[in-house]
């Protein structure tokens, strides 16, 4: 058994859990998630805590049992707390600015990038060299802050781009010079 999937996890005040015919839902006071998680094993809601059980102990019923126990744990804390990315624009020139529904991009090249938010993704810029997405579905701000950090990564040598804020770019040493 998992050791991920055997711990319960428990429901905070306001959030209601559902699990009917492979959808799982989510409510609480953040929003509303609903996803499609087929699964040959239980999920139970009883006294405030979802629980999962194995479907079985052949190789794939294990697996898949710590990986629902987490996506249903992602879903609880999005509606309760939310996910946030933030990530930092490195270099001379390069800033960061939200204009209605778009963010728009100076990295250096000729012209500028637009990136359109996807829905239930909210993207602010505190200040030029910041960007912050935030939003309820943890894949979602995830893969908005790859697509984001795409438009330039990081480059080893001045360390310029969009990185992360925990990210630790290796740099790398230049041409050494002849004698």
């Amino acid at each position: 058994m998992s050791r991920i999937g055997k711990m319960p996890i428990s429901l905070p005040e306001g959030v209601r859990f559902s699990y009917t015919d492979a959808i799982a839902l989510a409510e609480g006071p953040k929003g509303k998630l609903e996803m499609k998680i087929p699964y040959a094993g239980s999920i139970e809601t009883h006294d405030g805590q979802i629980t999962i059980e194995p479907g079985g102990e052949d190789r794939i019923s294990r697996a898949k049992h710590g990986l629902v126990r987490s996506l249903i744990n992602n879903m609880v804390v999005g509606v309760t707390e939310g996910f946030s990315k933030t990530l930092k624009i490195v270099g001379v020139g390069y800033k960061a600015q939200m204009q209605g529904k778009v963010l728009q991009l100076n990295l250096g090249y000729s012209h500028s990038i637009t990136y359109a938010v996807p829905e239930g993704i909210n993207i602010e810029t505190p200040d030029p060299n910041t960007v912050v997405v935030t939003g309820i579905d943890k894949q979602a701000v995830g893969q908005c802050a790859a697509e984001i950090r795409k438009c330039r990564k990081p480059e080893p040598y001045k360390g310029k781009g969009v990185m992360y804020v925990d990210e630790h770019v290796r740099r790398k040493a230049g041409k050494a010079a002849v004698k």
